[in-house]
C-alpha cells in the first residue's frame, strides 16, 4: 500500500485531436472542438452538435477483417493504450512480465452503436440477421479484453461502468492495484436523442464552438463529445529502474455516492464535498496544498452551481485563489471517457506549469464566482492537481496527483 505510483505513457483521443500532442496544444490555445454532427442524418433533432473524433482512421491500429468486429469505442481505446505503451517505451518480457500488468478500461454505455445497428438489422430480417460479432462488439469489458489480447497482458482485466464518472474510477482502482487505467465513448443517434429527451444537451446548434459554456451564466446544457484517455500506470521504483519518463505521481483517489437522484447531484454539494475530501485525505495533504483543480463542469445548471458550492465549503477562503478549469468547454463531455482524458490533462498541467482555459466564460453567475481562467491559458506553479468526476446516479470520483519532480 505504500508504494509510489506515477504515470509513464499517456494516449489522448478527442475531438480536440488525435494525439495527446494535438490535444494539449488545442486546449491550451483554447481552440473549441464542437461543430454539427455528421455521423448521421440530424434533421429531426432537437440539439444538432457534438464534439467528434474526427480524422480518426481505425485501419492504422487494427486489421480491416478485425475492425467490423468492434464498435467505434474499442477502436479509440486500442489506438489509444498504443499510443499509450508507445510513448512508455514499456516492453512486456514474457508471461512472468505479462502477468504483473493488467488493464482496466471504462465506458460509460459500450458499443451503442453497434446495438442500434444489429437492432435494426433483427427488425427487418429476424435474429438470423444478428452479427455473430454483436456481442463482443458491444458489452462494456471487451475493450479492455482487446487491449489485453493485444499486449499480450496477462494481469488483472476489468471494466468500469459508472456514467460520467467510469474513468476516473478506472485510472483510480489501478492506481490501488499499481496497474493501468482508460476510457472511452462514441456519438450515436440513440445516444444524442436519449440525452436530449432529458434536456441535459446544449440546443446552441447555431453557434456550436461557444455551446460548451461551464460556470458561464448562459450555459444551457452539456454537448456530447467521443475519445479515449489511457494512462499508463507503474509502480515508481519498476519505471525508475527502466529508465521512464515520468509525467507526474499519483497521490490521491476519493470515491462517494450522493444517494440523492437518478440525474442530479446533491443539493447540497454533499457527495461532491466528500469525494474531494477523501482523495486529500488519501494523499495525506492538507486542502490549501492544492494548486489546481479540473472540474466536472458539465455546463449544466445544477452541475456548475453545486460543484462551485463544493468546492467553496472543502478549500474555505483559500477556493478563491485556486485556479478551477473545465476543459469540456472545448472539447465536450466525453461521457465514459471524460475521466481518462481529463486525468491526462491534469498531468500534462503538472509537468509543464500550464492551467489550460475554461473557453466560452464571458458571463458571471452570482453562483459561480471562483477564477475559472477564462478564456487563456496560465502559467502558474503547481504541485498538487485535482481532477474530479460526477456520474448519474451520484456515482462521484476525484483523483490528486503530484508534480514528479524525482524525488
Amino acid at each position: 500500500m505504500n508504494r509510489r505510483v506515477v504515470i509513464t505513457g499517456m494516449g489522448l483521443i478527442c475531438g480536440s485531436g488525435n494525439t495527446k500532442e494535438e490535444v494539449w496544444s488545442n486546449l491550451l490555445a483554447g481552440r473549441s472542438a464542437v461543430g454539427p454532427i455528421t455521423r448521421f442524418d440530424i434533421s429531426a433533432f432537437p440539439v444538432r452538435i457534438a464534439g467528434e473524433v474526427r480524422n480518426f482512421d481505425p485501419l492504422k491500429f487494427i486489421e480491416k477483417k478485425e475492425v467490423k468486429k468492434m464498435d467505434p469505442f474499442i477502436h479509440y481505446a486500442v489506438a489509444a493504450s498504443q499510443e499509450a505503451m508507445d510513448d512508455s517505451g514499456l516492453r512486456v518480457n514474457g508471461d512472468d512480465d505479462a502477468t504483473r500488468i493488467g488493464v482496466f478500461i471504462g465506458s460509460g454505455i459500450g458499443g451503442f452503436g453497434v446495438i442500434e445497428r444489429e437492432h435494426e438489422k433483427f427488425l427487418k430480417g429476424g435474429p438470423g440477421k444478428i452479427s455473430p460479432f454483436f456481442i463482443p462488439a458491444a458489452i462494456v469489458n471487451l475493450a479492455a479484453g482487446q487491449v489485453s489480447i493485444r499486449f499480450g497482458l496477462k494481469g488483472p482485466n476489468s471494466a468500469t461502468c459508472t456514467a460520467c464518472s467510469t474513468g476516473a474510477h478506472a485510472v483510480g482502482d489501478s492506481f490501488k492495484i499499481i496497474q493501468r487505467g482508460d476510457a472511452e465513448a462514441a456519438i450515436t443517434p440513440m445516444g444524442v436523442g436519449g440525452f436530449a429527451a432529458m434536456r441535459a444537451l446544449s440546443t446552441r446548434n447555431d453557434d456550436p464552438e461557444h455551446a460548451s459554456r461551464p460556470f458561464d451564466a448562459d450555459r444551457d446544457g452539456f454537448v456530447i463529445g467521443e475519445g479515449a484517455g489511457v494512462l499508463l500506470l507503474e509502480e515508481l521504483e519498476r519505471a525508475r529502474g527502466r529508465g521512464a519518463k515520468i509525467y507526474a505521481e499519483l497521490v490521491g483517489y476519493g470515491m462517494s455516492s450522493d444517494a440523492f437522484h437518478i440525474t442530479q447531484p446533491s443539493e447540497n454539494g454533499d457527495g461532491a464535498i466528500r469525494v474531494m475530501t477523501n482523495a486529500i485525505k488519501d494523499a495525506g495533504v492538507q486542502p490549501q496544498d492544492v494548486d489546481y483543480i479540473n472540474a466536472h463542469g458539465t455546463s449544466t445548471h445544477y452541475n456548475d452551481r453545486l460543484e462551485t458550492l463544493a468546492i467553496k465549503k472543502v478549500f474555505g477562503d483559500s477556493a478563491y485563489s485556486i485556479p478551477v478549469s473545465s476543459t469540456k468547454s472545448m472539447m465536450g463531455h466525453l461521457l465514459g471517457a471524460a475521466g481518462g482524458v481529463e486525468a491526462g490533462i491534469i498531468a500534462l498541467a503538472l509537468q509543464d506549469q500550464i492551467v489550460p482555459p475554461t473557453a466560452n466564460y464571458e458571463n458571471a453567475d452570482p453562483d459561480c464566482d471562483l477564477d475559472y481562467v477564462p478564456n487563456g491559458a496560465r502559467r502558474k506553479p503547481m504541485r498538487y492537481a485535482l481532477s474530479n468526476s460526477f456520474g448519474f446516479g451520484g456515482t462521484n470520483a476525484a483523483l490528486l496527483m503530484k508534480r514528479y519532480d524525482g524525488d
